[in-house]
């Protein structure tokens, strides 16, 4: 008998962690940086601010090392950057490479028109005829 009650505790414990972690609130970083921002403001104390905003006072002083933290890192210069000078002019010259394909196809869609109305040898003549006065242009 008491190993079945036993059991069925331990079951019950199991069940209520698990709604308990999915019911969990979870926070923004602008909330949480919020909140820091008013308690280092002062203008009313950490245990007020934090029983109006529903968190524990561990969960704040968490939130409040990690904010001062990633500043100090930021003010040192330990921060790598996330885009280097290379990695933006490769991304630059891959998006101008793109941006020429889009044109060309784009020239080559109002040359041959809408499908179905210009017949397939029409439509092949129109466009390289399009394409000699474009390369006579330039």
């Amino acid at each position: 008998m008491n190993k079945k009650s036993g059991a069925s505790k331990a079951s019950a414990d199991r069940l209520v962690k698990t709604i308990r972690r999915k019911t969990r609130q979870t926070y923004s970083s602008e909330e949480k940086i919020r909140n820091v921002l008013a308690g280092l403001r002062g203008w009313e104390s950490i245990s007020a601010l934090c029983r109006r905003e529903g968190i524990s006072e561990s969960l704040y002083y968490s939130w409040s090392q990690e904010f001062l933290e990633a500043g100090k890192r930021r003010l040192s210069g330990d921060t790598a950057r996330q885009a280097t000078s290379p990695e933006v002019k490769e991304l630059r010259s891959e998006a101008m490479a793109l941006k020429e394909c889009v044109a060309d196809l784009t020239l080559e869609n109002r040359l041959l028109g809408p499908i179905g109305n210009i017949p397939p040898a029409e439509a092949e003549t129109n466009f390289y005829a399009a394409m000699e006065r474009s390369d006579m242009a330039a």
